[in-house]
C-alpha cells in the first residue's frame, strides 16, 4: 500500500472534542479520496477488567461508524481498539496512516488546559502529520458557536528546507478545497535576519530579503498548483502570533515539526508549540 492509499486515522474517546475530530476527519477522508480507520486506545487500567473495556470500545466504536455514516454515508470505515497508552498506540498506528486527526483534549486532565497531552505528545511524535482539531464549540455540552465556513489554508514556514513538506502538505490540502486561498506566512525579525546572513540594520533591506525568501521557497509551485490562489505574508514580528490570529479564520493551518529530536521532546518548536496550543482552529503538524 503507498502512501496515497494509507487511511486517515482518527481517534475517539467519547467525548465531544473527539467526535468533532471524527467528524473533521471523515470530511477530510473524503475530499482525500481515502478509507477511515477509526481508533479508539483502551487505557491500561487495573481497575476495569479486559472485557468490560472490550464491550464499552465497541459500543463507543459503533457510536462513531454511526456519527460517520450521517457526515459521509459512502465513506468506507474500519476499527481498532487496541490496548495501550494512547500516545504511545497512536505514534505506533501513525507508521500506517496518511494522517492521524485529534481532538484538542480528551476526557481526561484539566479543563484549564487548552491542548490536551496526549495531543500534544502525539504530535510530536507522530511519523505522519497530525490534525490536531479545535472549532470553537463553546462548553463541553456540545453547545456550538455561530456557524462559519472557512476556505482558507494558512501554513507557517521558516526560512530554511524544514518548510518544503510543510508547503507539499498546505498545496495538496488547498486543492481539495475548491476555490481555497494559501496563505504563505513567514516571521521575520532583525535579530532573525542577521542569523541567516542577512541585513542586520537596515529594517527595508530586511522585509525585502524576507519577500525573496518566500518567493523562493515557493518557486515552481503556484505552476504546479495553478488551481490554487496563494498569498505571500512576510511578517515583522511573532509568527506564532500571527499563525495563531489567521487560525480564527483558516479551514486549516499547517506547521512543521523537525524529525528526529522526539525521544528527547525536542519534535516542536516554541513557534510550533504556541501555535498548536493557542490557536483558535484546526492545525496540522507535518513531520519535516
Amino acid at each position: 500500500m503507498t502512501t496515497a492509499e494509507l487511511p486517515v486515522i482518527a481517534a475517539v474517546d467519547g467525548s465531544w472534542r473527539s467526535y468533532e475530530a471524527l467528524e473533521w476527519a471523515a470530511r477530510d477522508a473524503v475530499r482525500r479520496g481515502l478509507p477511515l480507520t477509526i481508533v479508539h486506545v483502551r487505557p491500561l487500567n487495573r481497575h476495569t477488567s479486559q472485557e468490560e473495556q472490550r464491550r464499552e470500545a465497541e459500543e463507543l466504536l459503533a457510536e462513531s461508524v454511526g456519527r460517520v455514516a450521517q457526515v459521509a454515508p459512502t465513506l468506507h470505515t474500519s476499527t481498532l481498539a487496541p490496548m495501550d497508552f494512547p500516545a504511545a498506540a497512536l505514534t505506533a498506528l501513525s507508521e500506517h496512516a496518511s494522517l492521524l486527526v485529534l481532538g484538542s483534549r480528551g476526557l481526561g486532565g484539566f479543563r484549564s488546559l487548552l491542548i490536551g497531552s496526549n495531543s500534544l505528545t502525539t504530535a510530536s511524535m507522530a511519523r505522519c502529520p497530525v490534525v490536531v482539531v479545535r472549532t470553537g464549540r463553546a462548553d463541553e455540552e456540545g453547545t456550538e458557536a455561530a456557524a462559519e465556513t472557512f476556505s482558507d489554508i494558512v501554513a507557517g514556514v521558516a526560512a530554511d528546507e524544514s518548510s518544503e513538506a510543510v508547503l507539499d502538505f498546505a498545496f495538496e490540502a488547498a486543492t481539495t478545497r475548491p476555490g481555497a486561498r494559501l496563505r504563505i506566512v513567514h516571521g521575520w525579525t532583525m535579530f532573525s535576519s542577521m542569523l541567516s546572513g542577512g541585513p542586520v540594520f537596515d529594517r527595508d533591506a530586511a522585509a525585502g530579503a524576507a519577500e525573496r525568501t518566500l518567493a523562493e521557497l515557493t518557486a515552481g509551485r503556484p505552476e504546479k498548483y495553478p488551481q490554487v490562489e496563494v498569498v505571500q505574508e512576510p511578517v515583522h514580528g511573532s509568527a506564532s502570533h500571527t499563525l495563531v490570529t489567521a487560525s480564527a479564520t483558516a479551514a486549516l493551518t499547517v506547521i512543521g515539526r523537525r524529525k528526529g529530536g522526539e525521544e528527547l521532546g525536542f519534535g516542536l518548536s516554541s513557534v510550533a508549540q504556541t501555535t498548536l496550543t493557542h490557536a483558535l482552529g484546526p492545525v496540522a503538524v507535518v513531520p519535516c
